[in-house]
Formats: C-alpha cells, structure tokens, sequence
C-alpha cells in the first residue's frame, strides 16, 4: 500500500487506485460476473475503527449485497490506512466454497499489495472469486446484474 504522503484533504482510499488501475478492477469485476448470477463489490476505505469482520459485514448490508436473489453476494472490503481487510460472502456462496477459501482471497492481496501492486492483488482476488460464483451460480438466461460493478468508497 503506498506510503506516500497525503494532504489532509486527500483521502488514502480515493488515491489508493490510479483511474487506469480503478477501470481495470471495474473491468475484471464485470468480467467476473459475466458467466454467473453472483454478485462481487469491492470497497475501500480510509480506516476501520472496529473489528474489521464486523465492519465488513455491516459494508456490505449497507450496499445492498444481501438482497441478491441466489444469495450469492461477494463483498472485497479494504481499510486503505491500516492495512486491514475481509472478504464477506453471502449465505449463498458461502455453503458452497471450501473451507479457508476466502482466506485464500486474502493472502493473494496481502502478496499483492505488500509489493504496492494493488490493482493486480484486486483483479487477482476478484478472478478467483469469480470463478468460484461461476462454478456455483452460472448465469442463466434471465439473470441481471443486480448490483453495481463500480469500487465504492467509504
């Protein structure tokens, strides 16, 4: 994560993506849903001033994500500032991928970042969990994307 200084006025998790690197994970997001009825977010933010877990969680019912259909919402939750993170699924998804895989998703961005190579570390983690909603939730004929693909910021 960059260490550069910031202006008090600036927030860490709008500087977090350069614009080219914002449009690619909005690409590999749309690009993860397109053969699933899943739904992926991805939120940044400047702190988390609780437990992390808990934040996510409440990040992702404010967002909307349980209101997919197949319950099959997948929320990358990124505190910017203190380099804290969680990936929530929905009751969905989460019956059905294997136990510790969410932890997979985050040491492949724990990797990334640390090498300040953020945007792949999100593209990465949005890959293998779109391929995990593909396996599980394909997307049929009357599905609709039901959520934003846009990197919402808190």
């Amino acid at each position: 994560m960059s260490t550069a200084p910031v202006a008090d006025h600036e927030l860490l998790a709008e500087r977090f993506l350069t614009p080219a690197e914002h449009a690619r994970v909005r690409a590999a997001i749309a690009e993860a849903e397109h053969c699933t009825s899943g739904e992926l977010r991805v939120h940044l933010e400047d702190l988390c001033q609780e437990d992390v877990l808990d934040h996510a969680a409440f990040i992702f019912d404010e967002l909307g994500m349980h209101r997919t259909a197949a319950r099959n919402g997948v929320l990358i939750y990124i505190s910017v500032g203190d380099h804290r993170m969680a990936v929530i699924g929905d009751a969905g998804i989460n019956a059905v991928v294997p136990a510790g895989f969410w932890n997979d998703v985050l040491g492949v961005l724990r990797l990334h970042f640390a090498a300040g190579r953020n945007a792949d570390g999100l593209c990465e983690a949005v890959h293998m969990v779109g391929a995990k909603l593909r396996a599980h939730f394909p997307r049929g004929r009357a599905d609709r994307n039901e959520l934003p693909d846009d990197i919402s910021i808190g």
